[in-house]
């Protein structure tokens, strides 16, 4: 998480600090697909870096591009635009890697156009989806947030990293039926 904040320019004690208060709460990095600008929360971002060699591997889904060697450290990497069942593009200078971490999923890597900020938003702010959004990919909607003039859709993480397609939400109706 500090690794985000210091994206802000603060100091180590300042990130520390912010950590210490759990300023993250209601913090969210917003990135662009697209026209879109969709959000994360900011605590499940580990840090962004810029496009490096993604090895490929034989046999994944479409939208898993490969692994990185992240200082070290194998990561696996997937494109957020194939996910979504968008238009795949060539990746360029503003494209990036969002390095977000998940209990249950470990440490993967989130091709996105682009990072726009780190933006405060108040819950609010955010609805829960409209019941008439429907279809397979609304799942990785957790909500929607009216963040000034701008609406952006609040992910949920769980949803996008789980690739047996079924959500908890979804695991449970089906046990229970």
């Amino acid at each position: 998480m500090a690794n985000v904040v210091n994206t802000l320019g603060l100091t180590n004690e300042e990130a520390e600090a912010l950590e210490d208060m759990d300023m993250l709460e209601h913090k969210y990095l917003v990135f662009r697909l697209g026209n879109e600008e969709y959000a994360l929360e900011a605590k499940h971002v580990n840090e962004i870096v810029g496009m490096q060699h993604i090895s490929s591997i034989p046999k994944l889904d479409h939208h898993i591009r490969g692994v990185i060697n992240l200082r070290g450290k194998i990561i696996p990497v997937f494109d957020a635009r194939l996910r979504f069942g968008l238009e795949e593009r060539e990746y360029n200078e503003r494209t990036c890697i969002i390095v977000v971490g998940h209990e249950k999923y470990g440490t993967t890597g989130v091709i996105v156009d682009a990072v726009v900020e780190v933006a405060d938003i108040d819950q609010e702010h955010i609805a829960p989806p409209p019941k008439t959004i429907k279809g397979a990919r609304s799942r990785y909607l957790q909500g929607i947030a009216k963040h000034g003039e701008k609406v952006r859709m609040i992910l949920n993480l769980f949803a996008i990293l789980n690739n047996d397609e079924k959500t908890p939400e979804l695991a449970v109706a089906e046990e229970t039926a």
